[in-house]
């Protein structure tokens, strides 16, 4: 991440144990994690309270400083609700200063893309109302395209429908995901075997139009390198593309989407309204 972001930690709860999901998992390699999952434990996440919200922004804010906030969506966590409930205390507080909440309507590396794109606009001397509005355009184009191996860890926080669940569980379909215009995880399609999983997915960087000057290709996954590199392979064989960011999906995350899940996230045209 880049210089000059603060992160904030979301928690998460494995084996009786809370952890923060920091991007270095200090608290917990993130393998171990994983291998946690894979011996059957269920982990479950918190969102961010406004306390910690307060904690967090109002040094910022004694500093004579601003807040641009990122927030993981709202249709995965109520930790955006929070988080405009910390900036309404804190503007009565700090009148003079200005704190900007932002529904991402992404989640994992999305965020981070936004992230480091609010970050680069600052350098180019962007204020901080004219960054807002650019990553406020800039969500509405950022596509997320989900292969997961395991639909069940979704199912079971509410993310997805039995149904959706059980067809996810058939012999050798893997599953397709999506994040639809309002920040909805939702299944869109299913393909036989990894391979052509991967090519439809992949397919949607040309469908979609992703847009080198607005940042590399993200790739995610759940303790799968392997299939990272496979897609990564598999674009740059393809379309040519070498620039690329390729890290974990985190706990926090991976609690609801299990190992083996990897995404492919970009910035292209505009959604389609779904």
């Amino acid at each position: 991440m880049a210089e000059g972001i603060t992160i904030i930690p979301y928690i998460y709860t494995l084996d009786g144990k809370d952890y923060h999901s920091y991007l270095d998992y200090r608290e917990q390699p993130v393998k171990e994690f994983y291998d946690t999952l894979r011996a059957g434990k269920m982990a479950s996440t918190t969102q961010v309270t406004p306390q910690r919200y307060v904690e967090v922004w109002e040094p910022i804010l004694e500093e004579g400083k601003d807040v641009l906030y990122i927030c993981l969506s709202s249709m995965l966590s109520k930790s955006f609700e929070m988080s405009q409930m910390a900036a309404n205390e804190l503007s009565e507080k700090y009148p003079d200063r200005k704190i900007i909440t932002i529904d991402s309507k992404s989640a994992c590396m999305g965020i981070g893309l936004l992230a480091v794109s609010a970050k680069k606009a600052q350098d180019k001397g962007m204020s901080l109302d004219e960054a807002a509005a650019y990553i406020e355009d800039l969500l509405t184009r950022t596509h997320h395209w989900v292969m997961a191996d395991d639909l069940h860890h979704l199912r079971r926080g509410g993310r997805v429908s039995g149904a959706a669940a059980f067809v996810g569980s058939m012999l050798s379909v893997k599953p397709i995901l999506t994040m639809r215009t309002e920040g909805k995880l939702e299944p869109l399609h299913k393909a036989r075997g990894r391979d052509k999983a991967f090519a439809y997915i992949i397919g949607k960087l040309e469908e979609c139009k992703y847009d080198p000057a607005e940042g590399p290709i993200y790739i995610a996954h759940s303790d799968v390198p392997d299939y990272a590199q496979q897609m990564k392979d598999m674009i740059t064989a393809k379309y040519g593309h070498k620039d690329f960011v390729m890290n974990h999906i985190g706990p926090v995350i991976g609690a609801h989407t299990g190992p083996g899940t990897i995404a492919l996230i970009f910035a292209g045209k505009a959604k389609r309204l779904a």
